[in-house]
């Protein structure tokens, strides 16, 4: 896109979650080293190779082994485990104030372990009784102190046992307290019984829908019947234009791309826009949900 002088653009150069992935209590968030895939790093390379005032984007993206960290959250569900951090930080954590009053951290953690409770609650439909906190490591590649693997390795249960481990948690009470709530849909080595409905586990949804419980219906009959068909996933809205255009209208109370306040350039382009869509699927697709 063309600029000119009377155009302002603001840049975002890198990004400190640049490339970041997610894991789960089962399943560790993969590492991925190639930062070039990176949005904003990439973006940013482009535009500092044109005149060194620009900066050196490579000084912070160049070795991920050396600049690369990792993050986890942690609810606690019931009274066992808020003792630990009152004690540590000698305050109430359910007080509704300062619980840690910033970031505490184990300095003989192999990871280098830190953590944090802001004032609780965290979000506003948090249940009453619940802690959520902050966990993170910077030496994510050196194994832990009580999970003896590489952070980057772990699953968001083995994260939360090396934590209760720096929170000074008997080790025979760690692998307990860590554990989720639910059972798996089918339990290991079950062979003719499933957990099906909202309090089965299963990781293709958020739970509280209809659709969570048809899901791990399904779930279960395909395992113990062993039928080779898939359950069917959360439908991607977020990705899906159809209802990107429905979301943008219905925004707009029904009010057509034609109806926007518009300066004169901008219905000339809007015009021109319009012409060249005129017989094509994709003016098809805006008259169908009322964009135009």
């Amino acid at each position: 896109m063309d600029l000119t002088d009377q155009d302002l653009v603001f840049i975002t150069p890198g990004g400190c979650v640049e490339n970041a992935t997610l894991g789960s209590q089962d399943m560790p968030a993969a590492y991925s080293p190639d930062l070039k895939k990176g949005g904003g790093w990439d973006m940013w390379r482009r535009i500092a190779a044109q005149d060194p005032a620009f900066g050196r984007p490579d000084k912070f993206c160049g070795d991920p082994e050396k600049s690369n960290w990792m993050s986890a959250t942690v609810t606690t569900l019931d009274d066992k485990i808020p003792p630990y951090v009152q004690k540590i930080c000698q305050r109430n954590p359910f007080s509704g104030g300062v619980v840690t009053g910033g970031i505490v951290t184990a300095r003989d953690s192999n990871w280098l372990l830190s953590w944090t409770f802001n004032r609780q609650p965290q979000f506003r439909g948090q249940p009453k009784g619940q802690l959520v906190g902050w966990i993170y490591g910077l030496f994510s590649d050196r194994p832990g102190n009580f999970v003896h693997k590489p952070m980057r390795d772990c699953t968001g249960k083995e994260i939360c046992m090396e934590w209760l481990y720096h929170l000074g948690v008997p080790e025979g009470e760690i692998e307990p307290l860590a554990a989720r709530n639910r059972p798996d849909v089918v339990p290991k080595g079950a062979v003719n019984f499933a957990f099906i409905g909202q309090f089965a586990e299963t990781p293709r949804d958020t739970i509280f829908t209809t659709e969570y419980s048809m899901r791990t219906g399904m779930e279960a009959v395909y395992t113990l019947l062993d039928i080779d068909r898939g359950v069917p996933e959360v439908w991607a809205s977020a990705y899906d234009v159809r209802c990107l255009l429905d979301a943008a209208v219905q925004l707009r109370d029904g009010k057509k791309l034609t109806g926007l306040r518009l300066g004169a350039l901008e219905k000339i382009a809007l015009k021109e826009m319009l012409k060249k869509l005129s017989g094509t699927d994709l003016e098809l697709l805006l008259k169908d949900y009322h964009a135009i």
